[in-house]
């Protein structure tokens, strides 16, 4: 085999794993294959019409997020909720997309509740004059696009917005979970669970960027409390007309 062709089998195989992955991990975190279920890589190759090594970094990938268990002489053995990865972004990406989205959303959100008020405490103990200044932009930036009914880029810039609190904090426990407050902010997006930005989201990122930029460690944590909180009533049905809205 020339350079040429190995580099380019090494160049396809990730995709047609990732197109493996895309039909199978779905399928496992929707139910679809009830767990205790046996999967054998023979009957996985014949459906996706795979090599066997494409098929084994599949499943490879399924086990290290315990979707799946190698079990000798049974197979690739489908693995209740209770066992798998369940912060991984890719987990949470399949869980959003399946029927199970609003309990996906619920306990995400739950999580948010928990974590982010501390995280804007701390950012407003520890960020750098950098951050601080980021922060403040992209909170006028998200008010310019809601304002302005550009929801793609307000997702960008609000993504970016609770990443870089997460990373500001100055705590690793926070910041390893990034990706998954990313995924839940675009999840939502995606699947219309929110409407369009309203006037008391934007005020309280406004809020949390200006308490974390003045180094009020109390008011960064209140407003930031308070955000997430809307949001949880949001998702709920519970919150009041115009008070849920925008993606927090």
């Amino acid at each position: 085999m020339s350079k040429a062709t190995r580099g380019a089998a090494r160049a396809t195989a990730p995709v047609l794993h990732d197109a493996v992955l895309a039909i199978l991990g779905p399928e496992i975190t929707s139910g679809e294959h009830a767990p205790g279920t046996a999967l054998t890589l023979e009957q996985l190759q014949q459906r996706f019409g795979v090599s066997r090594t494409v098929m084994r970094e599949a499943m490879r990938i399924l086990e290290s997020l315990r979707l799946v268990d190698s079990r000798r002489r049974v197979g690739l053995v489908v693995q209740p909720m209770r066992r798998w990865q369940v912060l991984d972004p890719r987990v949470i990406r399949w869980r959003l997309d399946g029927p199970g989205r609003a309990d996906q959303l619920r306990t995400l959100t739950g999580l948010r509740v928990a974590v982010e008020p501390l995280a804007a405490a701390d950012a407003a103990r520890h960020a750098d004059a950098a951050d601080r200044e980021r922060l403040l932009t992209l909170a006028t930036r998200m008010r310019q696009l809601g304002e302005a009914g550009e929801l793609d880029a307000f997702l960008r810039a609000d993504v970016e917005f609770h990443a870089l609190l997460l990373q500001a904090c100055r705590n690793e426990m926070f910041t390893a979970l990034t990706g998954v407050i990313a995924e839940v902010l675009a999840g939502r997006t995606e699947h219309g669970r929110i409407p369009p930005p309203g006037s008391v989201a934007l005020d309280l990122h406004e809020r949390v960027a200006r308490r974390v930029a003045e180094g009020d460690v109390r008011g960064a944590e209140a407003a930031m409390r308070e955000l997430v909180e809307e949001v949880r009533d949001a998702i709920s049905g519970a919150a009041p007309d115009g008070v849920g809205a925008g993606s927090p």
